[in-house]
């Protein structure tokens, strides 16, 4: 306990001696009552307590206070935020899902740990030096924890294969695995490629140049971005990617808050793709880092914006390292578009469940289905900057061209399929059941993308199987609308596992809305 109290007081210490924060530890400071108040209950109340659980709840406290995004996150949190936006973790190397308790590999990746020993698509991984992790009800999480370990260390796993009578034991040497920000890029019609981004990491940037290179050595020469779901990530590279279209000079953000002097980010002109039609995909969870990229290009009228208003998140955190490991992610800076338009949305301090609901009060009013019940202030009118169009701040980017969101093809019941991943789980069966019989039926993705059906079976055992667990569709008609998009989907699924997600978005992308939409744009 002495101990504690004497870390916790050198941290204060060590905050107070910083010029950067400038912390008045006078007897009538906020942070001294805190103090006080720390150690008399460490030291004098009644029963035991969990300091550290304490000053969580206590930091937790004050950030709740202030905007939805400045956080507090553990040593264990910080981590697994920070792998998809690293490029990398250390692992086995396989993309795996769970079927019927047991771990069933997807695919392997690449020239990873796993490939090289030989473990294979369809494999079941059911021990882990030899602990059994099938059929014994373990969280996936504990599963997780036994496949990854530092880079250089070895497992033992014992796999499972189809037509192998016995089990197959193989050593994998733990590597670094990269985890990829694009999770589709191809040629979506002659001389127009496609180019997906989940996330903005520290490999993005790479990756984007690697996928443009590419596809325009397949005669590329318009481009569009999908940024529809993208959550953000890293400023920097936000700004790196914004610069592959934008002329030198040309404002891509800049920053500023009541403490942080303002700053301005700009192209350096080195990009690859100055030239071309882009048009840039968004959709109502399209935030942050995704919204910098957005707005930059449609302030300079280099690409037009297709899709749904985005998500609004224009607030700039700076992590603030603790030395548990644990992380303070405060806020301390609005992101502006190069016309000064604010990207966050308004917002209440504290009032966290409110700004949760944006979603649905979005739905409520109607302005996922029609702009037309999207009300701008006159004050938030902005002008771009080469053609002067008129574009509006408030909260979030508004697309140039809206596309509304499509309630009949996306059921209640198709939802209530999803959720319980009655879906998921079939669709991984029906691969299991008949991987070598696809790939030696279709051996070429266009082949696949041609010719393969759903076949009625797979169909009817979603049915039954959502019948055991009372999901049923409301009537006939809601049985119609949903069966053919419940039909696409189960190909693209299909898709992914045989080969990989740009196979994914290249079946559900020609029923995408947005997408095509974005087509339709680019083309005329």
């Amino acid at each position: 306990m002495k101990r504690n109290i004497i870390t916790l007081a050198a941290l204060l210490l060590t905050l107070s001696m910083s010029a950067q924060f400038r912390i008045n530890m006078g007897a009538d400071s906020p942070l001294r009552k805190l103090q006080i108040a720390e150690m008399a209950i460490s030291n004098l109340y009644v029963d035991s307590v969990d300091e550290t659980k304490l000053v969580e709840d206590a930091i937790r406290g004050m950030l709740k206070e202030l905007d939805p995004h400045s956080s507090y996150a553990t040593p264990k949190e910080v981590k697994s935020l920070n792998e998809p936006l690293q490029g990398n973790f250390d692992g086995i190397g396989v993309q795996f899902n769970m079927v019927e308790d047991t771990l069933l590999v997807i695919q392997t990746v690449v020239n990873g740990p796993s490939e090289k020993v030989g473990i294979l698509s369809g494999d079941r991984i059911v021990t882990v030096n030899d602990t059994a992790i099938a059929g014994v009800k373990m969280p996936k999480e504990d599963i997780m924890k036994r496949l990854r370990g530092p880079r250089g260390t070895k497992v033992k796993l014992g796999i499972v294969r189809r037509s192998v009578p016995d089990m197959l034991y193989f050593i994998v040497t733990r590597d670094k695995i990269p985890v990829k920000s694009i999770t589709a890029s191809y040629m979506i019609r002659p001389s127009i490629g496609f180019i997906r981004i989940d996330n903005f990491g520290a490999t993005t940037h790479q990756e984007l140049i690697e996928a443009m290179n590419n596809l325009k050595g397949q005669g590329m020469k318009d481009l569009i971005l999908d940024l529809q779901d993208n959550g953000g990530g890293y400023l920097q590279a936000a700004v790196q990617i914004a610069n592959e279209f934008l002329q030198k000079s040309d404002l891509i953000v800049y920053t500023e808050g009541l403490r942080q002097n303002r700053i301005d980010y700009y192209a350096e002109g080195t990009g690859r793709m100055l030239t071309g039609k882009v048009v840039v995909l968004v959709n109502e969870l399209t935030a942050s880092a995704a919204e910098i990229v957005s707005g930059a290009l449609q302030d300079h009228d280099r690409g037009w914006v297709v899709g749904r208003r985005t998500f609004g998140k224009g607030l700039v955190q700076r992590p603030i390292d603790l030395p548990d490991g644990s992380m303070i992610r405060l806020t301390i800076a609005h992101y502006y578009t190069p016309s000064g338009r604010c990207i966050q949305k308004p917002y209440k301090k504290g009032d966290l469940k409110e700004y949760e609901m944006d979603f649905e009060n979005r739905l409520k009013h109607g302005e996922l289905m029609n702009p037309d019940s999207i009300h701008f202030d006159d004050s938030q009118k902005f002008q771009t900057l080469r053609q002067h169009r008129t574009v509006y701040g408030g909260g979030g980017i508004m697309p140039d061209a809206f596309v509304p969101l499509d309630t009949l093809q996306y059921t209640r019941f198709h939802r209530q399929l999803a959720a319980k991943s009655i879906v998921t789980d079939h669709s991984l069966r029906y691969i299991d059941n008949n991987r070598n019989t696809l790939k030696k039926t279709y051996p070429s993705f266009q082949e696949f993308n041609s010719k393969y059906q759903v076949p009625q079976s797979l169909i009817d055992s979603i049915l039954a199987a959502a019948e055991k667990q009372n999901v049923k569709a409301k009537d006939e008609d809601e049985m119609k609308r949903t069966l053919p998009y419940l039909r696409l989907q189960l190909k693209a699924l299909i898709a992914r596992d045989l080969w990989d997600m740009t196979e994914y978005f290249q079946v559900m992308n020609e029923e995408n809305h947005i997408v095509q939409k974005g087509l339709e744009v680019i083309q005329n």
